[in-house]
């Protein structure tokens, strides 16, 4: 079984690491640097992602591919899939509607699991699981964040991710459901304080809950994510002023990414519940950065690794396949729940009126 990874970034790597315990892995990325440091567990090559007919080519090579691109490349990493015809995993945070490739992948005979990573995700996973014991929800809500564990001023935060779907985040319209309607809110527009267990923070609605609009039944549907306090009233002033326009994007990051890279271990926390009538139901999960790799670069590429490997285990239809399908399952989900703990991520259960 080969599998190759595009996108040898964090999570990249940390996806080819988990999967190489078990198959050919290789893995493709057009720098070298990032290439260097998964040599000692993947087959490395150099690509291009964008060039769209030389990835399609290079897809045809493998079993399965899996998707580690930032967010621009995703969906045309999919089609680029469809047109090669191999199942593919992909854990991008691309703007488009993945579900829209549907027929596409249908027809083309592969599988398509989509948003598998952490938020979205787990998140998904999580929440399809609390609708499929419940039922319709009155609400639904995923709290969700990856910070550092010491915070730094002037920005209170550190990049973990690709800097650039970070600032998408803070621009790109939050889709949610509000009083059973799906609207679109301007992601900086209401910062709020949120305390979860021990920790305070600042928190913003975000555009994480993608193919959950379409199959989830709620009344009220929104993620909210999570920062350290101080860093969104500057980001809100940044976007303000332009300074996230396209035309002035990279020059901002010139500026204030060096102030978001210093030394700091990261963790992830993530706490998803819904609530139906008098019931509740609600996880909470925590983890930090070890083994030599970021939490972020764990909570997300775990997940995705996890997903690679139920779809090589189990018989699915072709097509694309939310991840919140892995909750609707009691055998995937329970299958994914084991998995997720097994690599020293915590994961706890809570409920109300069962």
């Amino acid at each position: 079984m080969k599998i190759c990874v595009l996108g040898a970034g964090d999570v990249g790597r940390l996806i080819a690491y988990d999967l190489s315990k078990n198959y050919e892995v290789s893995i493709a990325d057009k720098s070298k640097e990032r290439l260097k440091l998964a040599e000692d567990f993947a087959t490395t090559f150099e690509l291009d992602a964008s060039r769209f007919e030389d990835l399609v080519e290079f897809m045809k090579k493998f079993d399965l591919i899996v998707g580690a691109l930032p967010g621009r490349f995703g969906f045309s990493t999919l089609k680029a899939a469809i047109k090669a015809r191999k199942d593919i995993v992909d854990v991008s945070f691309m703007p488009e509607n993945p579900l829209e490739l549907d027929d596409r992948a249908k027809e083309a005979g592969i599988r398509m699991i989509v948003d598998a990573g952490f938020a979205p995700g787990l998140s998904n996973v999580l929440m399809g699981h609390i609708q499929a014991v419940l039922g319709k929800l009155d609400e639904g809500v995923i709290n969700v964040g990856g910070l550092p564990k010491n915070s730094k001023p002037p920005l209170y935060y550190k990049v973990v991710f690709s800097p650039y779907d970070l600032i998408e985040e803070y621009t790109r319209p939050a889709r949610i459901i509000r009083n059973g309607r799906l609207i679109g809110v301007d992601p900086l527009e209401d910062i709020k304080q949120l305390k979860i267990r021990d920790f305070e923070f600042e928190s913003f609605i975000s555009d994480g809950l993608r193919t959950l609009l379409t199959t989830t039944e709620a009344e009220n549907l929104y993620e909210n994510t999570l920062r350290w306090k101080g860093h969104l009233e500057k980001m809100k002033v940044l976007k303000e002023l332009g300074f996230f326009r396209q035309e002035n994007l990279d020059f901002t990051m010139k500026v204030i990414l060096p102030l978001m890279q210093f030394e700091s271990d990261d963790f992830s926390m993530m706490e998803v519940y819904g609530r139906s009538g008098d019931q509740k139901i609600g996880y909470f999960m925590y983890d930090e950065a070890q083994g030599g790799f970021t939490s972020m670069a764990r909570s997300t590429g775990y997940i995705t690794a996890i997903a690679a490997r139920l779809l090589l285990k189990y018989e699915f239809e072709p097509g694309v396949i939310p991840s919140e399908l892995f909750g609707m399952e009691d055998d995937l989900f329970d299958e994914m729940m084991k998995e997720v703990k097994k690599r020293n991520i915590i994961l706890e259960e809570f409920h109300k009126g069962l």
